[in-house]
């Protein structure tokens, strides 16, 4: 861990404001829009304003995202694994919620964009990103290790979520469309926390060993975790929160644009899930890619499977607790065609961590699946 750096004095000071810089854009940005800034949203229908406002707003809660992203790896070196993994998913993870309920809140959500923005996650995390990151580290490493029984675990936990939260209710019967019930929607929501409640247990506390990168593969690999001036936990944990909540706060104002943009320019309507999941995964996915080229395997892993489980785990609960509340319809089942792909990329991805090394032939198998996912979007 990087030794603690004081922020005394002006050019203390001046550091901190530096190394703050996305937490004072993001903030700013919040605050304009709070104070009249709403108007704005007002002349979406003319596209260069409406690609001017998306911009303005995307770009600045990404840097905010990278920032988080940043105190997560700080707490991660003073924490350890897997703590800092996990907290860096439920950081971003809660971005993600937050953007899917303001839409919800509003009364102006589609009713798919919950499934479609799940989906998407699960085909970037457990396609795309994955297979990037087996593709960069067979090219650099040719076999990397990683813990086969954490790898398993994550496996074990997200295959039945997500079957049931994606599949199952298109085919129950209980109501005309690929919903749940009432009575089914409290129940899986339900279930669905208190599994997740289990696995971070099982992670954090009983069998933190299974997350851990092997011994074997530790020697010579470089440190997985970006260096940034570290300094205290309190400071970190304090900055990580205050740098998220203004980005939670302005998703009402993202997923508006977002929305409008969808009708506009005519895109398919999956098109607001790809967005919110870049925005959410963007950071997350290049610390996971700078790991595995890094030949800490175990590092990417956690974070790519553990964004996947995370957003099944915590965002099935409280898409359908709104729903629920609001008394608003929450379609979930995927279409034939998506099925398919989601049980074949579940099934893909317990062969490729049933094993206890992994190759560039496995990377180069997610990326086809992701590509055949890109491929439906605009060609269903």
């Amino acid at each position: 861990m990087a030794g603690k750096t004081s922020s005394g004095g002006p050019a203390g000071w001046l550091r901190v404001l530096r190394d703050e810089a996305a937490l004072i854009g993001v903030a700013a940005t919040f605050v304009m829009f709070q104070a009249g800034g709403d108007a704005w949203l007002n002349g979406l229908a003319d596209p260069l304003v409406a690609t001017a406002i998306f911009c303005w707003l995307f770009g600045v809660m990404l840097w905010a995202s990278f920032a988080v992203v940043r105190h997560a790896d700080a707490l991660a070196e003073m924490l350890g694994e897997p703590y800092g993994t996990l907290i860096l998913t439920l950081a971003v993870i809660s971005i993600e919620i937050a953007l899917i309920s303001a839409v919800m809140l509003t009364g102006e959500a589609a009713p798919t964009l919950a499934r479609d923005t799940m989906f998407a996650i699960l085909m970037i995390v457990l396609n795309g990103l994955t297979g990037a990151a087996l593709l960069i580290g067979g090219l650099m490493h040719r076999e990397q290790d990683y813990n086969l029984q954490g790898a398993r675990a994550f496996v074990a936990v997200l295959m039945p979520l997500a079957v049931l939260a994606l599949v199952l209710p298109k085919y129950t019967v209980s109501t005309a469309d690929p919903t749940f019930s009432a009575p089914q929607a409290v129940f899986f929501a339900v279930v669905t926390l208190l599994l997740y409640g289990v696995f971070l247990a099982v992670q954090t506390v009983r069998h933190r060993g299974f997350f851990e990168q092997p011994a074997a593969a530790e020697d010579g690999a470089a440190p997985a975790h970006e260096h940034h001036a570290a300094r205290s936990l309190p400071y970190h944990a304090a900055l990580l929160l205050l740098t998220l909540l203004p980005v939670v706060l302005l998703s009402k104002r993202l997923a508006t644009v977002v929305d409008f943009g969808t009708v506009r320019f005519d895109m398919p309507i999956e098109f607001g899930g790809v967005v919110i999941a870049l925005l959410v995964l963007t950071p997350e996915g290049l610390a996971a890619l700078r790991a595995a080229r890094a030949n800490y395997l175990q590092r990417a892993v956690n974070l790519l499977l553990g964004s996947g489980l995370a957003t099944i785990g915590l965002t099935v609960p409280a898409v359908l607790a709104i729903g629920l509340v609001l008394q608003q319809e929450v379609t979930l089942g995927l279409d034939d065609a998506a099925t398919v792909l989601l049980v074949l990329t579940l099934v893909m991805s317990a062969m490729t961590f049933g094993g206890v090394r992994t190759n560039l032939l496995q990377g180069a198998v997610h990326l086809v699946l992701f590509l055949a996912y890109l491929m439906l979007i605009f060609s269903p």
